[in-house]
């Protein structure tokens, strides 16, 4: 990956503003289209703001004119999920991040995901947004990534590289965040297939990891043959993924009771996955949609170091999924 540079859009008093006046909330919009698939990126957080096929939504989308809601389709990096009390060691030091989620104490979700990215291209079908990150006192590490968002006959195709522009070995791990909507009606509603054998169990309060199970051990926990979601509650990640063909790809669907749905499928540089039924206090966000987040390490991993990506000086990572509607 080159090295890249940012830019940072002009200002007029305190109003950000782009070629075409003034930005939106959520940042320079980008809209992609091919045949009946359409998207929509917001350039903070290298966001997916809205895919469609057909009219029919494929995630939760949002306005371009407000703030992202939570982390709705947003990339994280460097790492996806908890870091407990956002404290790791790297090399006998102990690094301490700043605590985003402050109800239960941690860093979550890593430290782009904010950022205002760069659309360095952009074609009807496909575009590329690129941003640096700079070291920190608790990332010491500079990472340049790109996000490149593709339309095509199967959906569409994400693919995130980043880079370790910097000194030292880096900690990495990124990941998606859209929440997937399978048609009419809500998160309970819908059947879920997952081919996953074991998941990640946490404890009540503060979502700490405690132990991998199987999907057995707990109930409701076994979507293997496909379930409706019903009431169950699921923010957990699990694994043992189930993959097909040579590209060794894990799939999960999501199914509304006429058949249609929307199905998400990754590759082996993913081995873990994030389901949240995205139980909500707003009941506008109240399980409105199911998330379904392709992770390359689980949580907390920068502590644990389970699956966790080191990049070395120089060194590249790339991951990417892929949304198709059923």
């Amino acid at each position: 990956m080159p090295d890249v540079t940012t830019t940072t859009p002009t200002t007029t008093g305190t109003t950000l503003t782009g070629p075409a006046g003034p930005l939106p909330v959520s940042g320079a919009p980008v809209s992609l289209e091919h045949g009946p698939y359409r998207a929509e990126l917001a350039a903070v957080g290298a966001t997916l703001r809205s895919l469609t096929h057909d009219g029919r939504d494929l995630v939760v989308p949002f306005a371009a004119d407000v703030v992202r809601p939570l982390y709705r389709g947003a990339l994280l990096a460097p790492w996806p999920n908890r870091i407990v009390d956002g404290a790791y060691d790297e090399a006998g030091e102990t690094l301490q991040l700043p605590l985003n989620e402050v109800e239960r104490g941690h860093a979550l979700h890593g430290l782009v995901g904010w950022a205002e990215w760069r659309v360095e291209s952009s074609e009807p079908h496909r575009a590329s947004l690129v941003t640096e990150l700079a070291p920190s006192d608790g990332y010491p590490w500079r990472l340049a990534l790109r996000a490149t968002y593709e339309l095509g006959d199967a959906g569409l195709t994400t693919t995130v590289e980043a880079t370790n522009v910097g000194d030292g070995e880096a900690p990495y791990g990124v990941a998606p965040h859209p929440y997937l909507v399978a048609g009419e009606g809500r998160v309970d509603d819908w059947t879920l297939t997952l081919p996953a054998d074991s998941y990640l169990e946490v404890t009540d309060d503060r979502l700490v990891p405690t132990g991998v199970h199987g999907v057995t051990e707990r109930d409701g926990f076994d979507f293997r043959e496909g379930r409706v979601v019903g009431e169950t509650f699921v923010d957990h990640a699990f694994t043992e993924l189930a993959r097909t063909g040579d590209d060794q790809v894990a799939t999960a669907r999501l199914t509304a009771a006429d058949g249609g749905g929307v199905e998400m499928t990754w590759g082996p540089e993913l081995p873990w996955v994030q389901v949240h039924t995205a139980d909500r206090p707003e009941r506008e966000n109240d399980r409105v949609g199911l998330a379904v987040e392709p992770m390359t390490c689980p949580p907390d991993a920068f502590t644990s170091g389970i699956d966790l990506v080191r990049l070395a000086p120089g060194e590249s990572h790339v991951a990417s999924w892929t949304i198709t509607a059923i």
